[in-house]
C-alpha cells in the first residue's frame, strides 16, 4: 500500500549518485570494458494514443515502450585492438564483401555460447539436420555496475541481446598535444536493460 504520511516518505539515504563511480563489463568486448570512460542508462519513452470524445481527446498511455541507444565512450589503445573488436562485430553483421564474412563471424560467436560448437543449428520444428545459423552469436550481453562511494557494488544495470550500429572515427593530427590520446564512441541496440541486485538471478521491479 502506498504511503501517505509525509513523514515516514523521506528517504533514508541522501547519497547522491556520482558520475565516475561504475564498472562497464560486455562479453564479446573484453579491451573495450577496460578502456571504457563513459556510458549511459538509456531513456526511455511509452507511447501513447488518445480516446475520442464528443469533447476533447482524452490522452492514455500506450503499451510500447521504445528504449534509447547505449552510448559508450572509449580510450583507443595504440594498437587499435579494442577499436578493432567493434570493427569487427560490425564487418561481421554487415559483411561488405561477400556472405561468407557472415558465416565466419557466426561461427566464431563462441563468447557467446561457449558450450557449443560453433556449428549453425536450425531450430524449426520437425527438422533433425543441422542447417541455417545459430544467430545467437551475433549479439553480446553487457553489465554496468553502479558503485558506491567506496567502490563497492551496490546494483546493476543488464543489457540483453545487444549489437553495435555505429562506431565513430578516429582523427590522427600531427598538432595535437603530447597528451592527447585518441578515443572513441560506439552505440549498441538491444533487446531490453533492467535493473538487478548485484549477483542475483533475477531483476528487479520498480513499484510505486
Amino acid at each position: 500500500m502506498t504511503e501517505t504520511n509525509s513523514l515516514n516518505r523521506q528517504p533514508t539515504k541522501l547519497d547522491y549518485a556520482a558520475a565516475t563511480q561504475f564498472k562497464f563489463n560486455i562479453i564479446k568486448l573484453p579491451k573495450v570494458e577496460f578502456f571504457c570512460t563513459s556510458v549511459n542508462i538509456p531513456g526511455i519513452t511509452l507511447g501513447s494514443t488518445t480516446q475520442a470524445t464528443s469533447l476533447i481527446d482524452i490522452p492514455i498511455p500506450g503499451d510500447t515502450l521504445t528504449y534509447g541507444a547505449l552510448n559508450v565512450d572509449f580510450l583507443v589503445d595504440e594498437n587499435l585492438e579494442n577499436y578493432r573488436e567493434i570493427h569487427g562485430w560490425l564487418t561481421g553483421l554487415g559483411f561488405p564483401k561477400n556472405h561468407d564474412q557472415f558465416q565466419t563471424f557466426i561461427n566464431a560467436g563462441k563468447d557467446r555460447f561457449p558450450t557449443g560448437d560453433g556449428t549453425a543449428k536450425n531450430r524449426e520444428a520437425g527438422r533433425v539436420d543441422d542447417t541455417g545459423f545459430d544467430t545467437g552469436a551475433q549479439y553480446s550481453d553487457a553489465t554496468l555496475s553502479i558503485l558506491s562511494s567506496k567502490n563497492n557494488p551496490i546494483m546493476e544495470v543488464r543489457y540483453v541481446d545487444l549489437y553495435p550500429t555505429s562506431l565513430s572515427g578516429l582523427i590522427y593530427d600531427q598538432q595535437a598535444g603530447d597528451t592527447s590520446y585518441l578515443s572513441a564512441s560506439v552505440s549498441f541496440n538491444y533487446q531490453i536493460y533492467e535493473f538487478a541486485t548485484v549477483g542475483s538471478g533475477r531483476t528487479t521491479e520498480t513499484t510505486t
